[in-house]
């Protein structure tokens, strides 16, 4: 099933701004509230197909999409359409981070990003190369975990004193436990097979404290996919995510030592809840000497991710200059030390 969020004014499709926080129909001005809406929802999803034909109300033509798109538009009259049947059951999405960064604004934004590369080539920073720049929810399963943490170590505390003519080193030893309940909430990973993990994780963090409950009109005017990974495919990715977190929180109970050495190290941790989200980007596709190079924006907090071209023009220029540097300074501390500056 196909649906468009259309204007009770005039009649034209709504989109999503993301300065009002509302429903804006470019056409006549009008503006309404999302979390007034009612949405649709369907107890069954559409069949696992690699593509699917929808028709768009607006004009009829035929709108044909992948597998895991939800939220897309008609190419021929334009017209934001979401696929409500691949939003619903057990693809129901339970909340969502509006985009709070406007298209204008994200491209503002990384043109001054762009302005920031010393080592990219001259053409890459004047940013006037974008192909395309386009809004995506992203799928993301996030967690609620528990840590039963338990910690054997073996410690030493050095202290060095002088005792008449001695000089005397006294070295303690401790047995070192520690017993740790440690809860994390909120836990995201992302669980499209499209992008990667790296790169998704980067973007973190978001404020999730602006997650709403899930309305489809949230998705109007912007691409959405589902999610390819369910939570228990993704869960051995999240505690292996969390293990950084929960070894920094170890060391950080565990100070005042001069050398610390762990025997034994047990985490044990358990899904208290999970629940599945939608958080947003801006997927920006930059053509420069015939290469195209994609960087992701969150589009939240405005952080950019992606590898920019290098000049390698550049790059012999800055570690020519590094060298000569380098060379006047050793030149000078040897004038000063008596010897000969040439």
């Amino acid at each position: 099933m196909l649906i468009h969020h259309t204007c009770p004014n005039c009649g034209a499709d709504m989109n999503f701004n993301s300065e009002t926080g509302m429903l804006s129909c470019d056409s006549c001005g009008h503006n309404h509230s999302v979390e007034q809406l009612e949405d649709i929802k369907l107890t069954q999803t559409f069949e696992q197909d690699d593509a699917r034909e929808y028709h768009c109300e607006n004009c009829g033509a035929v709108v044909v999409t992948d597998k895991d798109t939800t939220a897309t538009s008609c190419s021929f009259c334009g017209g934001a359409v979401i696929l409500v049947d691949r939003l619903s059951g057990e693809l129901a999405p339970v909340q969502v981070i509006p985009f709070t960064i406007s298209k204008e604004e994200a491209m503002q934004a990384f043109k001054k990003w762009c302005r920031n590369g010393r080592l990219t080539p001259k053409g890459f920073m004047t940013a006037n190369r974008v192909k395309n720049i386009t809004g995506m929810y992203v799928p993301f399963w996030m967690y609620d975990l528990n840590n039963d943490v338990e910690v054997h170590a073996k410690a030493t505390k050095v202290r060095t004193y002088t005792s008449g003519e001695y000089q005397v080193t006294e070295t303690s030893h401790y047995d070192v436990y520690r017993k740790l309940d440690i809860d994390y909430a909120k836990v995201p990973v992302d669980a499209s097979e499209k992008l990667d993990d790296q790169i998704m994780d980067k973007l973190e963090p978001y404020n999730y404290n602006d997650l709403k409950p899930f309305k489809t009109a949230y998705l109007a005017g912007y691409l959405a996919e589902k999610y390819n990974y369910n939570d228990e495919q993704l869960y051995p990715r999240v505690k292996n995510k969390v293990k950084s977190y929960i070894d920094n929180y170890i060391t950080s109970t565990i100070n005042g030592y001069t050398s610390v050495q762990y025997h034994q190290k047990n985490i044990n941790t358990k899904q208290k809840h999970s629940y599945y989200v939608l958080l947003p980007i801006w997927m920006i596709y930059y053509d420069l000497e015939k290469q195209e190079h994609n960087f992701l924006m969150n589009a939240q907090t405005g952080k950019i991710v992606g590898k920019p071209p290098v000049s390698m023009q550049k790059v012999s220029l800055w570690f020519l200059g590094l060298f000569s540097s380098s060379f006047i300074v050793l030149k000078i501390i040897a004038l000063l030390l008596g010897g000969a500056l040439w």
